[in-house]
């Protein structure tokens, strides 16, 4: 069948790989190979406040001052320092603006950065144009792998979930999409072969 919708996530997907940029903002910074992501996803304060940040509970100046105060960094516009070196990916840029002249509706359904003082969407390239919908977790209030954030993003397509294919680097991610009768994609390291896929689904290969 011929899809009608794709839903793509951001960081990873949109854009070169999150490891890559982390390794480089740790260079950059002076910090130790895996301080960044063990501040991000093991330290307590440092969970908790990404965590508020993706469902619009912290700002992003909280999440750079905490995620600043365990690295021992400088928290002025930390989040922007820290996707520095995440640039789009010229693959599946081309897939979603193919599938959208082609007349496909296109969402960005992400969990989010944060939006002020430092707007990572439209700094790459991603501003509201590039979208039929954007669905950012922290407006919504809810983040993935909640199934209530795939179905606004259907209800923002006006689409079901068998006509949509959904592509993310987060496997976990993947699920509530499948269950919705979502066709879902797993990137990982192949932004071209996952763009040839796309281009297949959305011609109805």
């Amino acid at each position: 069948m011929a899809y009608r919708g794709l839903i793509l996530d951001f960081g990873g997907v949109l854009t070169t790989r999150m490891a890559l940029n982390s390794a480089a903002f740790e260079r950059a910074e002076g910090l130790a190979p895996g301080q960044y992501v063990a501040a991000l996803e093991h330290h307590p304060e440092g969970r908790a406040v990404y965590a508020a940040l993706e469902v619009g509970e912290a700002r992003q100046e909280d999440w750079n001052r905490v995620i600043g105060g365990i690295l021992g960094l400088d928290p002025t516009d930390l989040m922007r320092r820290a996707l520095a070196h995440l640039a789009p990916e010229p693959h599946l840029v081309a897939a979603a603006r193919r599938a959208r002249a082609a007349g496909v509706k296109v969402a960005l359904l992400i969990n989010s950065f944060g939006l002020d003082p430092y707007d990572p969407y439209t700094d790459k390239g991603f501003g509201a144009d590039f979208f039929d919908a954007m669905l950012l977790s922290e407006r919504e209030g809810v983040r993935k792998p909640d199934p209530l954030i795939y179905r606004r993003a259907l209800d923002a397509l006006e689409l079901t979930g068998p006509e949509c294919v959904f592509v993310d680097d987060h496997a976990p991610n993947l699920v509530p999409a499948q269950r919705l009768g979502i066709h879902t994609v797993h990137h990982t390291t192949d932004p071209a072969g996952t763009a040839a896929r796309l281009d297949e689904l959305l011609a109805g290969g």
